[in-house]
């Protein structure tokens, strides 16, 4: 019943998401009209070469229609980011319950393992989906938005993605991404799944093992507090593999779609560290280490 009662928001949620879209053009036409008498103000007032006190009350006029215009469509379209937020949220939780409800349980056969290629394509686009976080003028970006960490109290809810801190098959120690299965509030402990081997490699970890992904991209031309800087010691995820290593940053966005330029730690190399690759946002995170000397 809850999958059903899940897919019937979700359809809801996307005629209301479809409605705003189309309020979102229809703002867009209603106020092109009063930014093209802006341009042609603009212009006569060249050809003029004056500013008389005429054109200067159009134009206050003029612009103070086009500030509303716009707060109008950028609440429209806050609306419509929060409809998409609330339909993955619901995604998420419906994977979740069908999991728990045992739709892969003991009396089918084992699942097979990911192909390799699949699953990297899929962290690829979960990063490249990873909401901007867009605050209003003043706001400031909150608690695991970029560079910024979860708050002291915060508990990672089943299915998010986290670095986990787990002993290998050699005895080391390593950092690998995983999913969150649950959390025990009675022993402070999580239980999280292997994201390579889901279902298969299941730890159980302190909450100082686990480290929350951000859970939205800081925008580097309005927030760039909310990002790692330059030569800042990071744990990234190596491209092409699900573990994260030590890392140095060398170059932070630019813009609000480009990746962390990085350098790894890598002995093979003269200066102890791998030439510049590109790591999403998603998967850089705080390193509580002390940088190698």
């Amino acid at each position: 019943m809850a999958l059903v009662s899940a897919d019937s928001r979700i359809a809801e949620l996307l005629t209301e998401l479809h409605q705003l879209i189309k309020q979102t053009q229809e703002e867009r036409s209603r106020s092109e009209h009063n930014l093209v008498n802006i341009q042609k103000t603009h212009e006569r007032m060249q050809t003029e070469n004056k500013i008389s006190p005429y054109f200067r009350t159009k134009l206050r006029g003029l612009y103070t229609t086009a500030k509303a215009d716009a707060e109008a469509e950028c609440n429209i379209l806050r609306k419509a980011l929060d409809k998409i937020a609330e339909i993955k949220s619901l995604l998420e939780e419906r994977r979740i319950a069908a999991k728990i409800a045992g739709l892969y349980n003991d009396s089918e056969p084992p699942r097979k393992t990911m192909r390799r290629g699949v699953l990297m394509t899929l962290l690829q686009q979960s990063a490249m989906t990873l909401p901007l976080w867009i605050g209003k003028p003043g706001d400031k970006p909150p608690p695991l938005c970029g560079a910024i960490p979860a708050s002291g109290d915060y508990v990672a809810k089943p299915g998010d993605k986290v670095a986990a801190r787990v002993k290998a098959v050699d005895g080391d120690e390593q950092w690998i991404l995983a999913e969150v299965v649950s959390y025990s509030h009675a022993t402070n402990k999580y239980e999280v799944d292997d994201i390579d081997e889901e279902g298969k490699e299941r730890h159980t970890l302190s909450r100082r093992r686990i480290i929350p992904l951000p859970q939205w991209k800081a925008n580097p031309e309005t927030d760039p507090e909310a990002l790692f800087q330059k030569e800042q010691l990071v744990l990234a995820l190596y491209p092409q593999t699900t573990c994260f290593y030590r890392a140095l940053i060398h170059t932070p966005p630019q813009r609000p779609q480009d990746d962390y330029s990085v350098l790894f730690e890598d002995t093979s190399y003269a200066d102890g560290y791998s030439p510049p690759l590109n790591v999403a946002q998603r998967y850089v995170v705080a390193c509580k280490e002390p940088k190698k000397k």
